[in-house]
């Protein structure tokens, strides 16, 4: 009887809101009975932007400066993923080399910043001082007083990055680089010999040693790391016609959960062939899953975890090297969701080797910029984006006016793995017991591994659930209107 009743009684809701240290809004709710018992957890995206909207009826030139205003931490990312796009549009498959190598050097300088930000602002001091640490001690100020050299490598890191985006866009945040069909503008020999002089030797020892701490502090305590929040799962990326690791262009490779290739070498202008979008009433962002899967088991991850463990090789010397030692983790694959911040510096390593080979460049200076071709009506541009693969498609009509778009952002790609990852830190450390800020925090460590943008991820497609409640002066319900997301409407009075 007791059974019996504990099943009928209300569950207790407890909600994060917002989750900390992201960046955009989001909340998670756990729904515990009265032994507290975890039998609902969740992850919401909470706020709704709608650029895939907004930006129809727009000339399709705008694009790269429009849709970089979804971020302001990769907005870089945008840019170049729409600038992909609109070459096509423009009738433009293949760039100069100077556009080419200045958009590759430019997008070095994004993952660089993005990842540098996210490790050392963001997730260090739960790896520094522990998950269920102090609230006064989750913060970056926290880690500069306790660790100041690994915080102020961090900081410098960062600016590096920002400055190389500043020297090619003219700003560090929202600039203008890419045009349809190339760059708007090459680098002057004065800003070349910034970037060479302003410490790129110095950023490639600081990311060495970020990616040896975040080794360390993985294998510290191994058992507990390599459980936490993992799930095990299929992996998508750009690569390389090589097989190599590669963060601007590339084509489709995805492996499932046993490190067996799905598919490889894909043309990326096809994804819509591999990939759905499910929506649920519970989240503005959307669920992808592989068609040849289903929605139940075609989930997967994408990001630097799912980007090292897709590519054959890194081509920077201490980047492999440090790949390589990264892969000894496990024989085939590295599910392990913790590993993502180990893989995260080693790209950022990549990155500042990258930047450094390419300044000595000629083609930097050259005036080589801009081919052009037979328009077209539609385009899709694909880039491994810090967090994982990023998509923008659209279509276009006789005014150049855009008439159709879809972006399918990393976080989103993501969805359903943090979910489970939320899911399964629920089960494991919260589920039958009391519930702690300490304890909820072990749930937003599980998120921040994944580097999630949050704001990048708002946007649905159809009806999305809408509540309006009618009451009187002393709050008691009168009418209730309901949409749920099939868009069908429904009443209930109180009388």
């Amino acid at each position: 009887m007791d059974h019996q009743n504990k099943q009928t009684r209300p569950l207790k809701r407890v909600a994060i809101d917002p989750v900390t240290r992201v960046e955009g809004h989001g909340k998670v709710t756990l729904l515990l009975d009265d032994d507290n018992v975890v039998r609902q957890a969740r992850l919401h995206i909470v706020e709704f932007r709608g650029f895939e909207k907004f930006i129809q009826g727009r000339p399709y030139w705008e694009l790269p400066i429009v849709v970089q205003r979804l971020c302001g931490i990769c907005p870089v990312s945008h840019h170049l993923a729409a600038a992909k796009a609109i070459d096509q549009i423009a009738g433009v498959d293949e760039l100069s080399l100077p556009a080419l190598k200045l958009r590759k050097l430019l997008h070095w300088g994004q993952v660089l910043q993005s990842h540098a930000l996210h490790f050392f602002h963001l997730a260090s001091p739960d790896l520094l001082f522990g998950f269920d640490s102090e609230v006064s001690k989750r913060n970056i100020v926290a880690v500069l007083e306790a660790y100041p050299d690994t915080a102020l490598q961090g900081v410098k890191i960062r600016k590096y990055g920002q400055q190389v985006i500043e020297a090619i866009a003219g700003k560090r945040i929202h600039g203008i680089a890419a045009v349809a069909g190339g760059m708007n503008k090459s680098l002057t020999q004065d800003e070349v010999n910034y970037l060479q002089n302003g410490g790129v030797d110095e950023v490639i020892s600081w990311c060495e040693g970020a990616v040896d701490l975040c080794r360390d502090l993985f294998l510290k305590n191994r058992a507990y790391h390599e459980q936490f929040a993992t799930v095990p799962s299929h992996y998508m990326s750009l690569t390389a016609a090589t097989g190599g690791l590669e963060l601007y262009h590339g084509a489709l490779r995805i492996k499932d959960k046993n490190n067996e290739l799905l598919w490889d070498g894909f043309d990326y202008r096809n994804y819509h062939q591999l990939i759905s979008e499910q929506v649920k009433p519970w989240s503005y962002m959307k669920f992808p899953f592989l068609n040849k899967l289903g929605a139940d088991a075609g989930w997967y991850r994408v990001g630097p975890l799912a980007r090292l463990n897709n590519c054959d090789f890194i081509s920077t010397e201490k980047a492999e090297a440090k790949r390589q030692q990264f892969l000894q983790l496990a024989p085939n694959q590295v599910h392990f969701t913790l590993a993502y911040h180990w893989a995260r510096m080693i790209e950022a390593l990549h990155c500042a080797e990258s930047i450094q080979q390419i300044l000595t460049d000629p083609d930097l200076k050259s005036d080589d910029l801009m081919r052009d071709g037979q328009r077209r009506s539609e385009g899709v541009g694909v880039i491994e984006a810090p967090r994982g693969t990023l998509f923008h498609h659209y279509k276009v009509d006789e005014n150049d006016q855009v008439t159709f778009a879809n972006l399918i952002v990393s976080t989103t790609n993501n969805n359903q793995a943090m979910n489970e990852s939320v899911r399964q830190v629920a089960n494991e450390y919260l589920s039958g017991r009391e519930v702690t800020p300490e304890l909820l925090n072990h749930i937003e460590v599980a998120i921040r591994a994944y580097d999630p943008c949050l704001s990048c991820a708002t946007h649905a497609v159809g009806s999305m659930p809408l509540l309006v409640e009618l009451a009187n002066m002393q709050g008691s319900p009168l009418d209730q209107l309901y949409r749920d997301y099939d868009g069908n409407i429904h009443q209930s009075a109180s009388v």
